[in-house]
């Protein structure tokens, strides 16, 4: 059952108009005066669209702890093979988002193909998973990230206290949220000056790196395939740290809707995205082996510090600050797709209404932005984050695997469907069954993590059943619901958009 959004309307003198059967009541006895339509605008450029693919994937990754993809690849060879393997697989995955996107034109991402080719069932499991852990907890520990790295250069000699790193974890989070919530111009300008601090990062390890290879500090590239060997069970989570090294290149799909011309913009944004981050990340991999062994790589925890601290001297208490504007630039590009997510579900009628809403004057989503703040404050004060995100890797490479083999279907299921952008079908079929295939590996590799976050991920469908097939629901229930979402509607001052044409 979808559910009918709340049609309400709240005028420039704070009225809310309306009647109850399926209106909400008035509350003031005068006609709103028109007023500027009320949507989410086109506001993303080319390069706002380049800014928040590279700004979202490039996060604390490749600066901390690449060792993932090392210890479960046994090579430095190998490392690098995967690296460039993921980068490539990010790409057609990209490029079939591209397709979707262009063929689609409705935000969402994940949420709104799945929706399309496999129904609401499936598409709710997928909100429900990302809304009540995955994107929380994504966001508390690359906040975490960021909290740490802007503190390290005032703990140089001793270890910084645990909760300093919340408290200011804390305070960036709320940033993050008051940004997204006050403007989108400026959340996207902001994107794009963080962008180029994250290359500029990119760009301090990757030169003198370069500089090591051509003086002949070649050594740690000697028999680079020899070591312990990289064996059948560690590739899944080698194929996992790499990919989410690189996860992001999904996230402009999120805000399909806001973005100008999309047709062209999409593809082109995503192409310069993934061969600057790909070329990067395999660059900066390079850097690292050309002054850090194997061996050192794996016992360090911040190798990009590591790496700086030997070659760049007093300069290298910059890159603990440069990482941290590299994580504020993840959390800043992660928020505002999301929320896009968040935003569409709810006007699908598979979230609470109020999240569909749209602010009256700034014209951002935003509950579906602040929905996220309490969420994500819970997680930083509790648990192991970390054990969290594995369970749920699985899920997200899932879901992401079955969107991308829904344009198969869509392919042969609507052959008619308008496709400015077309890729080859191999594209598609490689990277789902990769998706899928690690996933099913996963299972057999590491059935604990996983089956915990399966486990978590069907409880999915018990919700859906509850929330959104069950129309019987008590009448108290409905009307403190009402209530609930009208007094909401008044305090952050939000609209649905189904009205906008009637302000």
């Amino acid at each position: 059952m979808v559910r009918k959004p709340v049609v309400s309307t709240i005028s420039s003198g704070g009225y809310l108009q309306g009647n109850v059967n399926g209106k909400l009541p008035s509350l003031g006895g005068k006609e709103p005066p028109g007023q500027e339509k009320v949507v989410l605008k086109k506001k993303i450029t080319l390069l706002r669209g380049v800014s928040i693919i590279i700004g979202t994937i490039i996060g604390a990754g490749i600066f901390i702890s690449p060792k993932g993809v090392l210890q479960n690849t046994g090579s430095v060879g190998m490392s690098l093979v995967i690296w460039t393997v993921c980068g490539v697989l990010s790409l057609f995955g990209a490029l079939s988002y591209a397709e979707l996107g262009t063929s689609i034109k409705k935000s969402g991402g994940h949420y709104t193909y799945i929706l399309e080719v496999f129904g609401p069932l499936p598409a709710f499991v997928r909100v429900w998973v990302e809304l009540l852990i995955i994107r929380p907890a994504a966001t508390a520990v690359i906040s975490l990230a960021f909290g740490r790295y802007i503190l390290e250069p005032f703990f140089i000699q001793c270890e910084i206290p645990e909760l300093a790193i919340k408290l200011i974890t804390a305070v960036g989070i709320t940033v993050v949220m008051v940004l997204n919530s006050m403007s989108v111009s400026w959340s996207a300008r902001i994107q794009i000056f963080l962008t180029f601090c994250k290359l500029t990062a990119i760009l301090i390890i990757i030169v003198p790196g370069v500089t090591q290879l051509i003086k002949g500090q070649t050594q740690h590239f000697k028999d680079a395939f020899s070591g312990r060997g990289a064996n059948i069970m560690g590739l899944p989570l080698a194929f996992y740290y790499g990919m989410y090294a690189y996860a992001g290149w999904f996230y402009l799909n999120f805000v399909t809707e806001e973005v100008e011309n999309p047709e062209k913009t999409i593809p082109l944004a995503i192409c310069i995205s993934m061969a600057i981050v790909t070329v990067g990340y395999v660059l900066t991999n390079v850097a690292y082996f050309t002054t850090i062994s194997a061996e050192e790589l794996l016992l360090s925890n911040a190798v990009a510090v590591t790496f700086s601290e030997r070659l760049l001297g007093n300069f290298s208490l910059a890159v603990p600050i440069f990482v941290a504007l590299s994580c504020f630039g993840s959390m800043n590009g992660g928020v505002f797709a999301v929320s896009r997510l968040f935003y569409v579900a709810s006007r699908e009628g598979q979230l609470p209404e109020i999240l569909s809403m749209i602010h009256v004057r700034k014209h951002t989503p935003l509950p579906a932005v602040i929905v996220l703040h309490p969420l994500t404050m819970i997680m930083l004060f509790s648990g192991d984050l970390y054990s969290l995100l594995n369970f749920l890797s699985f899920a997200r490479w899932l879901f992401i695997g079955l969107a991308v083999a829904g344009l198969i279907y869509l392919r042969y299921k609507r052959p008619d469907m308008h496709r400015p952008f077309k890729v080859p079908l191999f594209i598609p079929a490689l990277f789902s069954f990769t998706c899928l295939f690690m996933v099913a590996l996963s299972l057999y590799s590491d059935p604990f993590s996983t089956g915990i976050g399966f486990i978590i991920t069907l409880t999915g469908v018990p919700a859906y059943y509850l929330f959104i097939i069950w129309d019987k629901k008590p009448k108290w229930f409905r009307r403190l619901s009402d209530k609930i979402t009208r007094t909401l509607q008044i305090i952050l001052e939000v609209v649905p958009e189904e009205d906008c044409d009637k302000l």
